[in-house]
């Protein structure tokens, strides 16, 4: 043994609970779990710089497969990593090897990056046999190191905000591509959670009036060896490694725990103004990839354990997330790191809530996805996480993975078939109609039959995996060269339309009908029944040049831009005033569904749907692929929202008239005589709300431009008596239905 692992440390036998390191007030408490090892040893370190450890601690006190071991004379700030013995067998899923230095997968902080080089891998790289020939090559000198943190914070009363889901205006922006280019956040902050807690920040979104944001994963991840090797990053950050510590490059005050205080100072500047975070977990798969990748942490701490494998191949990886592993949440210590993660970043760390990546990876058992998983069992259970905010990704790249709809109670979800629905109907596809009607109400043909509301569903039309809402209007194709895959990486299938021309244009009736279309897609969102999520950037119209894959470009492509133009600031001011709107008005953010027709006990029927011509729509209209044209009248006088003290919640009723037909067509106000309707907002104009708004009596025809749409507020007359056909309806012929649509419309 070389002279510096000579050092003498005083050891005590340690607790099995809990694990990772703890700060005791007198002394450190370390603890890992590893079933298959033959012996574990403690490396500590007495800098990042450090090339190696200066005391190497045998670590022989096992208790329920947890390797344990307290030293009294250290504190926080001390870096540490463990060599992990036992069989290199890769063949029977076993890859030891204690020449690698591991992280500590409860490691509160992470510092230093990875310095990719051949000892990063368990294996010899470019040998023979591939991963099968063991690597004995120290690694120390490159691998980032865990950090003891002591978990003291002044919280000063902090007190989470606990906007009822369906209130909620959800936010979606990376922490660093926010503020990096912010002029009003001190240039030394910028890209930091310091800076998304900053003053200038937290009035940004009041004054958008967004109730939360949603972070891109914050959980420390590692840039990969073939991103670093072509000058790219993993920007996005879907590339974990420590399921507890921050990510230390988003912070702005050191990364040897001045990490955690700083994301914890801004979660209680956040919360003092109301707003609440949720983070977007990634506890489906790891950095470490697939059998040919490095040997970071779980790999070398239990392989088996950790991972799925192939159950008759075990050298090789079960794969449901596309990116060479799968987390083994099967196995009962990795199912408890997942659980004591979640739990620590709501008690310690005060979240409100997480988006789950590719949730359905989380509940696949050995015959396929389980909605009896124990993964959903014990959430649903637990006093904790019960009581946050759960938001699935409803999908994964296994068989049977597209799960939308399929989640249980409790759990909302990233409603992929709103995003499809809204992108194809305005993009003028045929028969899209009758699933708009659905979209638009909350999506019960998803989520009423197992009990769940209409906030279950997380409405998006774009978010950070795909085309800016800017892009979806300006481009038919992917642009991802900047990605250097040869445009390959990305999905194909956008249902975008560029209104005439590729990319940005002068002609101004190709960019008047772009803003208009951004206009609608945004009247949509916020007027539909659900939660609404904002792509961060698209309240102004962030472009990233067609890329729809930005996942590695930390750099302008992704970085939010400041400084506006005049179009810009103008749909900021309309994005605002349409937050405003919903915040104002209950009827758009019902915590129950409508239920379409009279209310037992009292002749009120909550919402209705017409045709141009004044008449309630008929099935014939909902099923004709050539109906493109709809209005939606919501009743604002219904009784069976209530409010905590049991009085009804009322307001105004209103009618969304939308239109993605490109021609214009009149829309007859429906309702008896001598009802006055008050046109508010018209995405035909560039401010979309009028600054004079237009007064029609029921019966008049309001001229519905194409490829817009129209919100009227009733404003007088009884709203029961609008909730009726119009007065002064007429027919509206539209082609009839082929034999075979006829067919299929009965089937």
């Amino acid at each position: 043994m070389r002279g510096a692992f000579m050092t003498s440390v005083r050891t005590f036998l340690g607790y099995p609970y809990p694990l990772g390191a703890t700060w005791m007030g007198n002394g450190v408490n370390f603890a890992i779990f590893s079933e298959h090892a033959t012996g574990v040893e403690l490396c500590l370190f007495d800098s990042i710089e450090a090339t190696e450890e200066n005391v190497r601690i045998p670590v022989t006190e096992r208790t329920d497969q947890v390797w344990h071991v307290f030293l009294p004379d250290v504190r926080p700030g001390q870096l540490y990593g463990f060599r992990v013995s036992g069989p290199y067998d890769p063949e029977h899923g076993l890859r030891f090897n204690s020449s690698k230095l591991l992280l500590d997968p409860y490691a509160k902080a992470i510092a230093g990056e990875v310095s990719w080089s051949d000892e990063m891998f368990g294996y010899v790289v470019g040998g023979q046999k591939e991963d099968l020939t063991q690597d004995f090559r120290d690694d120390a000198w490159g691998v980032p190191k865990s950090v003891v943190i002591d978990t003291g914070f002044d919280w000063q009363g902090d007190k989470k905000p606990g906007t009822p889901l369906h209130s909620s205006v959800i936010y979606e922006l990376h922490v660093k591509g926010f503020s990096k280019l912010c002029p009003h956040v001190p240039e030394e902050l910028r890209g930091t959670y310091a800076a998304l807690g900053s003053q200038a920040s937290i009035d940004y979104f009041k004054k958008l009036g967004v109730t939360a944001i949603e972070l891109l994963p914050v959980h420390a991840h590692i840039d990969d060896k073939g991103l670093v090797d072509r000058g790219l990053t993993n920007y996005w950050g879907y590339n974990t490694i420590g399921f507890f510590a921050p990510h230390a490059q988003y912070s702005g005050g050191g990364q040897m725990g001045e990490q955690v205080v700083e994301f914890k100072s801004m979660v209680r500047s956040l919360h003092a103004a109301g707003i609440e975070v949720i983070l977007d977990v990634v506890y489906n798969h790891t950095a470490e990839g697939n059998h040919l990748g490095p040997t970071l942490c779980f790999r070398g701490i239990d392989n088996l354990a950790y991972y799925r494998l192939l159950p008759d191949k075990p050298r090789l990886y079960l794969d449901f997330t596309g990116t060479g592993n799968t987390f083994n949440l099967l196995h009962p210590r990795t199912l408890q790191l997942v659980m004591d993660s979640l739990r620590y970043w709501v008690l310690e760390m005060h979240v409100d809530g997480f988006r789950f990546d590719l949730a359905v990876s989380l509940a696949r058992d050995q015959d396929g996805v389980n909605k009896l998983h124990a993964f959903f069992q014990i959430i649903h259970q637990d006093p904790v996480l019960s009581q946050v905010k759960l938001i699935a990704e409803p999908w994964d790249v296994g068989e049977g993975g597209y799960q939308v709809g399929n989640f249980p109670v409790l759990w909302a979800e990233w409603n992929g078939k709103y995003r499809d629905a809204i992108r194809s109907f305005w993009k003028g596809d045929e028969g899209r109609v009758g699933e708009m009607g659905y979209r638009l109400t909350g999506s019960p043909d998803l989520y009423q039959h197992n009990g769940r509301r209409p906030y279950a569903s997380i409405n998006f039309v774009t978010a950070h995996d795909g085309f800016t809402l800017n892009d979806l209007v300006s481009y038919n194709d992917k642009h991802n060269e900047a990605n250097g895959d040869g445009n390959k990486d990305g999905d194909n299938n956008n249902l975008s339309w560029n209104c005439g021309a590729e990319g940005p244009t002068e002609d101004p009736q190709i960019n008047a009908l772009r803003e208009r279309q951004r206009r609608n897609f945004l009247t949509t969102l916020f007027l539909s029944q659900g939660v609404p999520m904002l792509s961060g950037g698209d309240e102004w119209g962030r472009s990233q040049n067609g890329n729809n894959n930005a996942y590695c470009q930390d750099n302008g492509i992704s970085w939010f831009n400041w400084t506006r133009d005049e179009e810009q600031s103008r749909f900021l001011e309309f994005t605002r005033k349409l937050l405003s709107f919903r915040k104002a008005h209950p009827v758009f953010r019902r915590p129950k569904f409508f239920q379409g027709r009279r209310i037992r006990g009292s002749e009120i029927r909550d919402v209705m749907w017409f045709n141009p011509g004044g008449s309630e729509m008929s099935d014939e209209e909902w099923a004709s692929p050539f109906v493109r044209c709809i209005g939606m009248l919501l009743s604002g006088d219904t009784i069976d929202v209530l409010s905590f003290e049991g009085e009804p919640i009322r307001d105004d009723t209103f009618l969304l008239l939308i239109n993605a037909h490109y021609e214009p067509i009149p829309f007859v106000l429906p309702g008896q005589e001598h009802l006055e309707w008050q046109l508010i907002l018209d995405t035909m104009d560039p401010n979309g709300f009028l600054a004079a708004p237009k007064n029609f009596a029921s019966g008049d025809d309001v001229d519905l431009s194409g490829r817009a749409c129209c919100l009227l507020q009733l404003v007088s007359g009884a709203q029961a008596q609008a909730r009726e056909e119009s007065w002064k309806k007429r027919r509206v012929e539209f082609p009839p239905l082929s034999a075979e649509e006829e067919r299929a419309r009965r089937e």
